[in-house]
């Protein structure tokens, strides 16, 4: 049994390693885009009962900390707001290794606004569901492999990353040329 677990957490521990931060390659082309206001409220999150216990600051801090990270890098000539809403949220507790590993999410509200135009892009907030990413420690349960302030960075970094796949959906948004269509699958009725 203990041979077992320890094959377990050594599996774990390669997997970990194996994990891809993307915030040392160029970021992806959002035209005119330069980070303006970075607003990040969490006094109306939700805490799922089983979760560990966050605060409201922590929750503002690490996800502003994301948020910079993610999109201090864009170089744009225009400046566009983000406000980011902390809905909910459930920190997978300690637990039994493999039988029960329950994991982190976050739930949040992203909005766009125009700094110069003084007005915001997306007509309602743009919801998010953000689970933590398939690790070793997340196969084995976050809470048991993670400190609380680790799942909240890595949650905190998915929900940035996530909040940059939306804002990619629209360059028209940004002086790029809409994105073309996608294609639909052919139906049968269609041949």
């Amino acid at each position: 049994m203990i041979a077992r677990i320890a094959v377990l957490c050594l599996g774990a521990l390669l997997v970990a390693a194996c994990q891809r931060n993307d915030l040392a390659d160029p970021p992806a082309d959002l035209g005119d885009f330069a980070l303006g206001l970075n607003i990040v409220v969490a006094d109306h999150a939700q805490k799922v009962p089983i979760s560990r216990e966050a605060s409201v600051e922590e929750w503002e801090a690490v996800m502003k900390k994301a948020i910079d990270d993610r999109f201090g890098r864009y170089e744009g000539t225009k400046l566009y707001n983000l406000g980011i809403s902390v809905d909910g949220y459930a920190l997978a507790p300690p637990g039994i290794p493999v039988v029960v590993a329950p994991k982190s999410v976050v739930a949040i509200t992203a909005n766009i606004w125009d700094d110069a135009a003084g007005r915001k892009l997306n007509e309602t907030g743009e919801k998010m569901t953000v689970f933590e990413s398939l690790t070793g420690g997340s196969i084995v349960g976050s809470g048991y492999t993670m400190s609380k302030d680790e799942q909240m960075e890595a949650l905190a970094y998915n929900a940035a990353k996530r909040v940059e796949g939306w804002l990619l959906g629209h360059p028209e948004w940004f002086g790029l040329p809409p994105r073309p269509p996608e294609p639909r699958p052919a139906r049968a009725s269609d041949k």
